[in-house]
């Protein structure tokens, strides 16, 4: 294992340090072990506060989306492990502005279950909550079992457009709704090429033999639904683009926003390609891509590979998708 590292028990400790250091304008603790983060400005009085969280290992997935016209807190559990119920509570507390709370998280068995937790508490303590599980994962789940999909990548569209109706002042019920619209639109899949590491084990987490690749990977190695020979750049588009755009099926016309995700160590050249097939596949289906994004967006610390989301859009969610949003990590899409 090469990793420029201290300590693997601190790990997760140590990075909250440098991101509280680097960007206070950002953010700030909530919470003495720092495992709570919210906006700089937080809470925001008379607005819904926005709270994500998961494990550790995706950067900038979950902590880089706090900020403005995105989400206004997080739980930050270890490497690929869930945040505590306290820890959810405590970043609950800290984005409280008197218009209720809304969670916002992906579909991963211990998040469920400690988010679930949390809202009990925070209901006790008179807190209004609303939740919205991420489910964008096409491979993790058939069609007729959406509801069982993990969340992966579409959770920067959630963010992204529940966090611009928190902004501008919509009520709890309205920013759970249009949360869950944006997933319910959201379709992802993943294709993995080289394992991750854990910090704490020092060894991979799956093998994967040279010269092959798995595709419909999930965020912490997941099995996908197949594996097989490495493909070319088209190929691997061509097979990721077909799955998601049979399942979403959206009417010829459409509008659509594409996200080119890397998960690690796949150079932005390569999502470029991707990107290029990506763009073509949906011109040819008498589709448009009217929103762009192309990056690390949601990774598995160093594993190669890449997934590719794809939202349907309507008036409602493209203006969201346009409004002001800044944060340390998060970049703007392109309108074409």
């Amino acid at each position: 294992m090469k990793k420029i590292i201290n300590n693997p028990e601190t790990f997760v400790d140590e990075i909250i340090d440098a991101l509280l250091l680097a960007h206070p304008k950002w953010i700030k603790a909530a919470n003495a072990d720092k495992r709570a983060l919210v906006r700089a400005d937080a809470p925001k009085e008379g607005r819904v506060g926005i709270v994500t969280g998961g494990g550790s290992g995706h950067m900038p997935g979950f902590l880089g989306y706090v900020g403005e016209g995105l989400c206004g807190g997080v739980a930050v559990g270890n490497v690929f492990s869930s945040p505590s119920s306290e820890q959810i509570l405590e970043a609950t507390k800290g984005v409280n502005g008197g218009a209720g709370v809304l969670y916002v998280y992906g579909n991963y068995g211990g998040d469920v279950l400690n988010f679930d937790l949390a809202s009990d508490l925070a209901d006790a303590e008179g807190i209004d909550i609303e939740t919205v599980v991420l489910t964008d994962d096409v491979a993790s789940a058939p069609k007729e079992r959406a509801a069982d999909r993990r969340g992966v990548a579409g959770m920067v569209f959630a963010f992204k457009c529940a966090g611009a109706a928190a902004e501008r002042g919509d009520s709890l019920d309205e920013v759970a709704r249009i949360c869950a619209k944006a997933n319910a639109n959201c379709r992802t899949m993943g294709v993995g090429l080289s394992p991750t590491i854990l910090p704490a084990a020092g060894k991979p987490t799956f093998t994967l033999p040279d010269g092959e690749m798995e595709i419909g990977i999930g965020i912490h190695g997941e099995p996908g639904t197949h594996r097989g020979a490495l493909q070319s750049a088209d190929a691997i588009a061509d097979d990721l683009m077909r799955q998601i755009l049979d399942d979403l099926a959206a009417p010829k016309g459409s509008r659509l926003a594409l996200l080119v995700n890397g998960l690690g160590a796949t150079p932005l050249e390569e999502l470029y390609l991707l990107y290029r097939r990506a763009a073509k596949i949906i011109d040819g289906d008498g589709l448009t891509v009217a929103w762009s994004y192309v990056g690390e967006y949601v990774t598995s610390l160093e594993m190669a590979g890449a997934s590719i989301t794809v939202m349907l859009l309507d008036d409602e969610l493209e203006a969201l998708l346009a409004a002001p949003a800044h944060s340390p990590f998060f970049r703007e899409g392109t309108r074409a």
